[in-house]
């Protein structure tokens, strides 16, 4: 029969709970319920009930949930002491077992609220029917009791000290079971702590939960074709997967030292290991000769901020004439300058340097889906990051990117106010094995309606400040 346990998230990332919770559940084979009531699911809360099978499965998501900071064995909640008290005596079997030789505390605490020492001590006196004989230990008791007032969020607001105390939404009481081991990882792969990083590299938080997204674990080959300093490999890698990196500009992986700079941050956190390789190449041309290689793709695309350089891919910005072409083409097949002195070298000795062009956001959106549903295996899954315009973005934005046999199964938004970051998550549904994709742009026929995405031209709209062009007067 399942039992009930209470979740105390933190308070971050509210959007990215419930995926992140269902990833690892999936990734754990966890069976869970959430409650019937829309209310009570609601993610922006901090508190939430659920239904496991089992104790341990609850011990599992407090050690890889990066948003959960405690889980605890659930006896009662209510909108008034009184209820809670109710509900808590209904679960009498559970907390019995402890009342004859068991050291415990009792703590009452509350989100977004201070309660007073003395309004404390009154609510403990009130759980007095519990009947505890065991010692009271403040520092090390074998069994922790919490009673959570769950207040309105206040934030933004100018209020005395208690003002509003005893006002709360909800009242939980439960036992502490187990702490989130995870969110010390926060400080672990802190990129400020980390030996090689660039201006741009993920904030830890974040690539952790990416992670999770990804259902990393031992055996699994994951590939970021926009490595840059490889903020995606190292989360990924502490949870034991096997990462593949690519990238347009090898300086972003390599650094300045003989050593790359990914190796090196790995060496870091003890993962270098599982760091296969690295490779430089524009993910438009790439070496890939067959799919269904890896269990997943995650990456940050060159456009998270917006700004900067942007994407680029391989190619010019202006085709070149048919004259020009046979002048190239006279290059290439002239012979070869023979070998001079240092101070009389040739252009020719000089390195090729391939030209690039723009990559416009949702190109790249678009066939990032086509690359992961010929890389992928049947249920891998593509992780990454889209940028939106806030007033803009519908949700048909990210089902219009997607391609037969790929399907959304999270999206959470990083809201930044008039712009935000949408973590995406789409899992490969087919079987069927599919062509590698042309990257071309698709062919759209005059009369054709073609649904613009908000995220189309983002980087433009960024530097605009998000203001609609002025349209030109007429003359």
């Amino acid at each position: 029969m399942p039992s009930r346990y209470l979740l105390h998230f933190a308070q971050a990332h509210d959007d990215f709970r419930l995926p992140e919770l269902q990833s690892v559940a999936e990734l754990y084979g966890i069976t869970y319920s959430l409650p019937p009531r829309e209310e009570d699911r609601d993610p922006t809360r901090p508190f939430m009930v659920i239904d496991l099978e089992d104790e341990e499965h609850a011990r599992l998501l407090a050690r890889r949930c990066i948003l959960i900071k405690a889980v605890y064995e659930f006896y009662g909640q209510g909108s008034t002491y009184d209820e809670l008290h109710e509900a808590n005596r209904k679960s009498e079997p559970l907390w019995t077992r402890y009342v004859e030789d068991t050291s415990f505390r009792f703590l009452v605490t509350s989100s977004q609220h201070k309660i007073p020492q003395s309004r404390q001590r009154d609510v403990i006196e009130s759980f007095a029917y519990m009947g505890f004989l065991g010692k009271i230990e403040m520092k090390n008791p074998d069994i922790l009791l919490i009673c959570f007032e769950e207040y309105e969020d206040r934030k933004g607001t100018t209020r005395a000290k208690y003002e509003g105390d005893g006002s709360f939404r909800q009242v939980f009481f439960g036992r502490l079971l187990e702490e989130g081991s995870a969110r010390q990882l926060i400080g672990k792969f802190d990129v400020k702590k980390r030996v090689y990083y660039g201006n741009t590299s993920m904030e830890s938080e974040i690539s952790l939960l990416m992670a999770n997204q990804t259902l990393a674990s031992p055996g699994k080959l994951l590939y970021d074709p926009f490595m840059g300093t490889g903020s995606m490999a190292y989360p990924t890698t502490h949870f034991g997967a096997l990462v593949f990196g690519s990238d347009i500009d090898g300086r972003q992986m390599r650094g300045k030292q003989k050593t790359p700079g990914v190796i090196r941050a790995a060496t870091q956190y003890g993962t270098a290991s599982r760091v296969i390789d690295l490779a430089t190449f524009d993910v438009t041309h790439n070496p890939w000769r067959c799919g269904e290689l890896f269990d997943a793709i995650v990456t940050d695309p060159p456009c998270k901020y917006g700004v900067r350089a942007g994407a680029k891919r391989l190619g010019r910005k202006k085709e070149l004439t048919d004259h020009q072409k046979e002048l190239c083409l006279q290059h290439s097949l002239s012979p070869r300058p023979q070998k001079t002195p240092l101070t009389l070298r040739y252009r020719d000795d000089q390195p090729y340097i391939p030209p690039t062009k723009p990559y416009e956001l949702s190109h790249l959106a678009a066939d990032l889906v086509l690359l992961a549903r010929y890389l992928l295996k049947p249920g891998g899954r593509l992780v990454f990051f889209l940028p939106t315009v806030t007033e803009e973005y519908e949700d048909v934005d990210i089902y219009a990117m997607l391609c037969e046999g790929m399907d959304v199964i999270a999206n959470s938004l990083q809201d930044f106010g008039s712009w935000g970051r949408r973590l995406v998550t789409i899992k490969k549904t087919t079987a069927e094995q599919h062509p590698p994709p042309s990257f071309k742009p698709p062919q759209v026929e005059d009369d054709q309606e073609v649904h613009v995405p908000a995220h189309k031209d983002f980087r433009e709209k960024y530097f605009q400040g998000f203001k609609p062009k002025l349209e030109e007067e007429e003359p």
